[in-house]
């Protein structure tokens, strides 16, 4: 037995902790086991759990990372949560798995776990550049070679082949109602998965496309959600601080803020676990709530951490307290995103930005500026399209949203030799070849612009048609290399026209 397992909830101080022994049967087959799914969605339905009862266990499949998978598996599935923050020193021990495995050669024992009729829901969490989508054609990415080999019927290899691969199976044999819930910064993201669900359905031979498709119409819900909380990866001084709180060792601890928020659609066809007792938002209005944080909290992370690297900032927090950065954020940037969102209900414009504020300012959990920068090419295009197009189309200021996508390409794909510094060169983007490529291949930054947004296939097509916008890019991507960013934020501030 490993010392995560001899925990109790007299030995530990910890918040919803199951008693071992008590762990419900799998009700539910998630994807994606990183730290953000071990510290949102797994405390969440612990605490349901723990709450109402219920055979709503994970099993958790990773795409990529098996050691996480037999870490957990060596510790019989548990792991400590710890808040990061001056004021607390919380840990929560959320023991609701039921198994964690990974990789390829893994994914037919997902497809089989999916179509048990005991699972109800499949959830996940694989960031916005797992759902294999075109921004070409703004749909499935039918000329993936991962997509063509699931619709092949190889083993899957992608997210969406997986879940219709586990569909069939329920289909097949007998015909069980599910859920699938995604959990990823996508706008509408139920409505999102429905459609590509459906989209490589259509894709299948007639005789499999058409009772699969007639299932997934009858008896699967796809259900809208936002989640937040900021959890960074796992470094080894967490791994020392959960050993001195918890007073066992833990090798797979996660580190999160104290704030979470899931924002929620009831529309579970095969039920649920009862996660309103443990703070879940059901709501008509998760719309509201994605697009609030998409704009708002994650559109103003590209900007802290493009700017800050550009500024040698380690830290989200050392990024929040550079001057011309909060200045950007209050003065230009928020007042570019403001018009183009509908608050929810009952939360004011100033209390969110002052609550993000706040959380941004967290020195103790010291989001590192590198993992907020990665993956900008599959981030990017979430936050600003529509933006820009809203306020383009109206002849409003974009000059904040196109400075932060300049900033994005001097960090991962400089021109000319220029030295974007540590930070930024320790991004990682699932495009930096193609970007690096773009950039070896031209001449000045108009011209790298023009390839990102015309032969990228990264953006929307329309962004290149916004009137300006590719220009506006240009500008402050000139302006950055030879006078620095703060100079170019005072020059965003001289053309800014709200």
């Amino acid at each position: 037995m490993s010392e995560m397992a001899g925990l109790t909830r007299a030995t530990a101080p910890v918040d919803a902790l199951i008693v071992k022994g008590d762990r419900p049967k799998t009700g539910i087959v998630h994807l994606g086991l990183g730290n953000f799914h071990r510290a949102h969605f797994a405390v969440y339905t612990a605490k349901a759990v723990a709450a109402a009862g219920g055979d709503w266990g994970i099993f958790a499949y990773s795409f990529r990372s098996k050691s996480l998978a037999e870490a957990l598996t060596a510790q019989e599935l548990l792991y400590s949560v710890i808040e990061f923050a001056p004021n607390t020193d919380a840990v929560a021990i959320p023991a609701i798995h039921t198994g964690a495995v990974a990789g390829p050669d893994m994914a037919d024992t997902v497809v089989a776990e999916i179509g048990k009729s005991g699972t109800k829901i499949i959830s996940m969490t694989v960031t916005e550049a797992g759902y294999s989508i075109s921004q070409k054609t703004d749909s499935l990415d039918l000329e993936s070679p991962d997509i063509q080999s699931d619709l092949a019927g190889n083993s899957p290899k992608t997210l969406i082949g997986l879940i219709v691969r586990g569909l069939q199976v329920r289909q097949r044999d007998h015909g069980s109602a599910i859920t699938v819930l995604s959990c990823d910064n996508l706008s509408s993201n139920g409505h999102r998965t429905k459609q590509l669900v459906n989209e490589f359905i259509n894709a299948l031979p007639a005789d499999e496309a058409e009772p699969l498709r007639a299932f997934v119409a009858n008896s699967v819900s796809f259900p809208n959600s936002m989640v937040d909380r900021i959890v960074p990866g796992t470094e080894e001084r967490h791994i020392k601080l959960a050993e001195e709180r918890l007073g066992v060792h833990d090798t797979s601890p996660v580190p999160a803020e104290p704030f979470t928020m899931w924002a929620l659609e009831d529309n579970f066809i095969a039920g649920r676990p009862a996660w309103e007792h443990a703070g879940v938002t059901f709501t008509n209005q998760v719309e509201r709530f994605e697009i609030m944080k998409l704009r708002l909290l994650n559109g103003a992370h590209s900007l802290l951490a493009y700017f800050g690297a550009l500024a040698d900032c380690e830290t989200i927090p050392d990024c929040r307290f550079q001057p011309f950065i909060e200045k950007s954020l209050r003065e230009g940037f928020f007042p570019e995103m403001l018009p183009t969102l509908e608050m929810p209900d009952g939360l004011t414009s100033d209390e969110y930005i002052a609550q993000l504020f706040g959380r941004w300012s967290n020195t103790v959990l010291g989001d590192k500026t590198n993992r907020v920068g990665s993956d900008g090419s599959v981030k990017l295009p979430q936050r600003i399209t529509q933006p820009v197009l809203m306020r383009t189309k109206a002849g409003k200021s974009i000059d904040f949203i196109a400075l932060t996508v300049a900033a994005w390409l001097a960090c991962v794909s400089p021109l000319n030799g220029f030295d974007p510094g540590t930070q930024a060169k320790a991004m990682k983007d699932p495009a930096l070849a193609r970007l690096l490529e773009f950039a070896a291949q031209s001449n000045s930054p108009a011209e790298l612009v023009t390839k990102v947004f015309t032969e990228g296939n990264i953006f929307s097509p329309d962004l290149a048609k916004a009137d300006g916008f590719l220009d506006l890019v240009s500008e402050y991507l000139e302006h950055i290399p030879t006078h620095g960013i703060t100079s170019a934020v005072e020059l965003a501030f001289s053309r800014q026209k709200l």
